[in-house]
């Protein structure tokens, strides 16, 4: 099935001819019609192909029907019993023949129906005209038949179609599993009292209460009471997290212990479950670039297989044994039928659905196909790291301050400063006034300078509060404090120089925490072989602290957004190839440039939208399991590959012949479709492998 083919209902792909799957599938949706049709179809095929089987081969088995029936009798009964397997049971495999020959877009089903026709119709012009067939071709009945042949190999090509979508149902489990965790309805709190109601009836604002053992229902923030909640189907985390007033919660993830009430913030379609599924969905659907190889061999393929077929029923019926024309149609047959592509076009599909449904479970988001596969490839991750490396909540850690001055009050000005700020290191300063207890003042003629810090003026002095540029900006010397910001620094915190009436007064130190899971994540990176580059806003030293504690490669420190786009493109050009991990608006530039962006799921939107990996829980552990998976994924793709061009490169010469003339061996048509048969069983049960991967 070709992704880009869209159309209103349900329908079969005008370039394949598989039938075309939902965009988005349904929780509460049936079992696939088609598998049931087709099933249907081969429980009545099954015993009717069966019974053509015993009675062309009812000789060779002891069972002499000619004997007992009459040869006319038995070759009317194999048409009879035939008929309804070509006709009604195979329809759909002929109609999809006929539109590829149509359309022009030549594929297995081509090769199918030309050959399973070819026969059929062999056969039935020796049933109805045997006279027209020289005397080296009739035996004692007349004419050879070949109606086991037709109605053997549609069956089992029907038993490959069964088994491809069981498996394609089961490609879909993980999104349904996901879209199953949202409960059907949610219990919201009213003036009035409480009340279920429809999970579809829930706006933004409303209160809900979310009991003990009961799924959350939307996202949104816990207003009430407290709990501890298991997001492992969302993260793949499996210890709860304890969740407190003002604590975000997703809809989907369970409840263990406690009641609490919350506030409904993202419904419907925007709710973090409802973006994961789409986005699993999507990436189902996308195409890998190592299928345009697979395209490109089929586009030959099929064309090269008919003129082989050709080829070798004109060499058979012009230099083979008597009965030549017999021999020939086996030869010819044979080919059209274990040489069918369907392996090769089952071999990228089916890995990219069933790596994409395993990465969802383990909180590893695929926008494409092509992320997957360019993931595998990467050599270099650039990682920025406030929010990445580390939790992005800063938190105050020191305060000096200088002669004439003591730290309560730097720390109140600092804060009277802050309030007008919505710079993440603001809030950190707020906090820690008021854990301190520091006494509450208030700021006027507020101004922040991009890049710099804020300035303004507190009980009628003039303040500022920022890095060294500022300073020179506003005629000080911090030659007193450098010694003091040299040794912060060099911890990996954020140091802030307070001036007060043209004179330094102070620093105020920030530092924010680097991840617990951090520490391993980049050593498990390193150990696969990628090389780290941490790209950050903040200072030199402070970046580099940072970076010799975690054993990053390379700082880059001081950077914009345009510099970190800019980094990617420098490292691009040296022929490697990038990833790039981050989680705030500031780092959308670099994402859209790098060969993979890698958005944390906690962080922006936009950095969401602009990568083609996003990891819900948001620390890097995830990008070791994405890494895992692309490239399990790939090497399962060239495993499936292989399986498919084995088959076919080495089943086309034998089905043609080749070993006649040493061996006297020929390929049954039969064996033939039970070849082509399992090179599409080992690509199916070889993609199903990777549900069971370890991330």
């Amino acid at each position: 099935m070709d992704p880009e083919i869209v159309q209103e209902g349900p329908g079969d792909c005008p370039i394949c001819g598989m039938a075309l799957e939902p965009m988005m599938p349904s929780a509460d949706a049936g079992p696939n019609p088609e598998l049931i049709d087709f099933r249907r179809r081969l429980w009545i095929g099954a015993p009717l192909a069966l019974a053509v089987l015993l009675l062309e081969m009812g000789g060779m088995m002891g069972l002499p029907w000619a004997d007992w029936f009459g040869g006319t009798t038995v070759r009317w009964l194999q048409f009879l019993l035939a008929t309804p397997v070509v006709a009604w049971v195979a329809k759909p495999f002929f109609k999809r023949g006929w539109s590829s020959i149509v359309t022009g877009n030549l594929n297995m089903w081509t090769l199918i129906a030309i050959g399973t026709g070819a026969a059929y119709g062999f056969s039935l012009v020796s049933l109805l005209a045997p006279g027209i067939f020289p005397a080296n071709l009739q035996g004692d009945h007349g004419p050879p038949l070949y109606f086991e042949a037709s109605a053997v190999i549609l069956i089992l090509v029907l038993v490959g179609q069964v088994m491809e979508l069981t498996a394609r149902d089961r490609t879909g489990d993980a999104i349904r599993a996901l879209m199953d965790l949202a409960p059907k309805t949610a219990r919201r709190v009213t003036e009035a009292g409480e009340e279920d109601v429809p999970l579809d009836a829930v706006k933004a604002g409303d209160r809900l209460r979310v009991r003990p053992g009961e799924s959350v229902p939307v996202d949104g923030t816990v207003a009430e009471g407290r709990s501890s909640v298991d997001e492992s189907m969302i993260t793949g985390e499996p210890v709860p997290v304890e969740k407190t007033e003002g604590d975000g919660v997703t809809g989907g993830t369970l409840n263990k212990t406690g009641s609490f009430v919350m506030t409904a913030e993202a419904v419907g379609s925007d709710t973090v479950l409802s973006r994961i599924v789409t986005m699993v969905a999507q990436a189902q659907r996308s195409r890998a670039p190592i299928q345009a190889l697979a395209d490109r061999v089929a586009g030959y393929f099929v064309p090269t297989v008919i003129g082989i077929a050709v080829l070798a029923f004109l060499l058979w019926l012009v230099f083979g044994p008597s009965p030549a024309l017999g021999y020939a149609v086996v030869a010819a047959v044979s080919v059209l039928i274990i040489a069918c592509p369907c392996a090769l076009g089952l071999a990228t599909p089916m890995s990219i659905m069933v790596a994409t449904g395993r990465g969802a479970q383990a909180g590893v988001l695929i926008r494409d196909a092509e992320a997957l596969e360019r993931f595998a490839k990467v050599d270099v991750l650039v990682v920025d790291k406030t929010g990445t490396l580390t939790e992005g909540r800063p938190s105050l850690t020191d305060i000096v301050a200088l002669a004439g001055h003591d730290e309560t009050r730097i720390l109140s000005i600092a804060a009277a400063l802050e309030r007008g700020s919505e710079h993440p290191l603001a809030e950190a300063i707020l906090s820690g006034a008021e854990d301190r207890d520091a006494p509450r003042i208030d700021a006027s003629d507020f101004d922040a300078v991009t890049g710099k810090g804020v300035r303004g003026v507190v009980d009628g002095r003039t303040v500022g509060l920022g890095n060294a540029r500022l300073m020179k900006d506003l005629g000080i010397d911090p030659g007193d404090a450098e010694a003091r910001i040299a040794e912060l620094q060099g911890q990996g915190k954020t140091a802030m120089l307070l001036a007060v009436d043209g004179k330094l007064a102070g620093v105020v130190a920030v530092a924010d925490r680097i991840k617990e899971t951090t520490s391993g994540a980049i050593k498990d990176l390193h150990d696969a072989g990628l090389r780290i580059v941490m790209a950050t806003g903040d200072s030199q030293r402070t970046a580099e602290a940072v970076a010799r504690d975690l054993g990053i490669d390379e700082v880059r420190a001081g950077v914009s957004p345009k510099d970190k786009a800019d980094l990617i493109a420098a490292l691009q050009s040296q022929g490697l190839s990038v990833a790039m991990a981050g989680d705030g608006v500031n780092d959308a530039p670099a994402l859209a440039a790098a060969d993979v962006g890698i958005a944390m799921g906690t962080g922006a939107d936009v950095a969401v939208e602009s990568a083609g990996v996003t990891l819900v829980k948001g620390d890097l552990r995830g990008i070791v399991r994405a890494r895992v998976l692309a490239q399990a994924t790939m090497r399962n793709i060239r495993e499936n590959l292989f399986f498919a061009f084995v088959y076919n490169s080495a089943g086309v010469p034998i089905a043609a012949g080749i070993l006649f003339p040493f061996f006297g061996v020929l390929l049954s048509p039969m064996i033939a479709a039970a070849a082509m048969s399992l090179s599409s069983v080992s690509v199916i049960g070889n993609s199903l492998r990777l549900r069971a991967i370890r991330l």
